[in-house]
Order: structure tokens, then C-alpha cells, then sequence
């Protein structure tokens, strides 16, 4: 395991309720190092933060790890099965939108014309 991965590895599962369920994954080509990161559902919002800050702060560390061994390193954190844009779930939603959807147009809807001749405007 490189220098970049053990401190990957170091800070999330410091970071974590469920540390067992922490898995790195790294892979090397012409753009640099590429870091994969996966977390159980239950501690995504730990990983992500408000507004992405928390996420935003260990890709900048993990930067500063890369540029002291020369390398570009990048971050790619996994989406968990169940979490809220996994498929399943974006499956879900998509249904429910569609249960719920509005139909734009009402049997007693007016055009423009109709309308501004209701308010009397002119």
C-alpha cells in the first residue's frame, strides 16, 4: 500500500462509525493516482459533510500527500449500495416522481389571451 492510500485509509476510518466497512482502491495511469473510496451507507454524510466540505478538505490533503511524492492524486468516493443515488434507489425515486407527476395542462386551463381578457387590463 502507497503512502497516499495509508493516509486515505488513516484519516476515513478515523472518521467513521463503521471502520471494518472502510475499502480503498488505487489505480495509477497517465493522470495520476485515482483513489477509490468506499463507505457503508450509514457513514456517507460523515464522509461528504455539510456542503461537501468535509470531502473537499481530504482531497486537498490528499494533494499535498501527492505533491510531496510527485504525483497527482485524485479521489473517487464509491456511491454505497442503498445510498441515495445508487441505482436501486434512483429506480425508486423515479417511480414515485412519476406516481406523483402533474399533468401540465387542466381541462380548465385558459390561453394568454383568455386570461389577460379576464383581468380586464386593457
Amino acid at each position: 500500500m502507497q503512502k497516499d492510500q495509508e493516509f486515505l485509509d488513516y484519516v476515513i476510518k478515523a472518521l467513521v462509525d463503521n471502520p471494518d466497512q472502510v475499502k480503498t482502491s488505487r489505480t495509477v495511469d497517465e493522470m495520476g493516482v485515482l483513489l477509490n473510496l468506499d463507505v457503508g451507507a450509514a457513514d456517507m454524510g460523515k464522509i461528504i459533510g455539510r456542503q461537501g466540505n468535509t470531502a473537499k478538505a481530504i482531497r486537498t490533503l490528499l494533494r499535498v500527500v501527492g505533491m510531496k511524492n510527485n504525483s497527482r492524486v485524485n479521489l473517487k468516493i464509491n456511491e454505497p449500495i442503498g445510498g441515495l443515488k445508487s441505482p436501486e434507489r434512483m429506480a425508486e425515486a423515479e417511480q414515485a416522481e412519476q406516481a406523483q407527476a402533474v399533468p401540465l395542462s387542466t381541462p380548465n386551463s385558459k390561453t394568454v389571451d383568455e386570461a389577460m381578457a379576464d383581468l380586464k387590463l386593457g
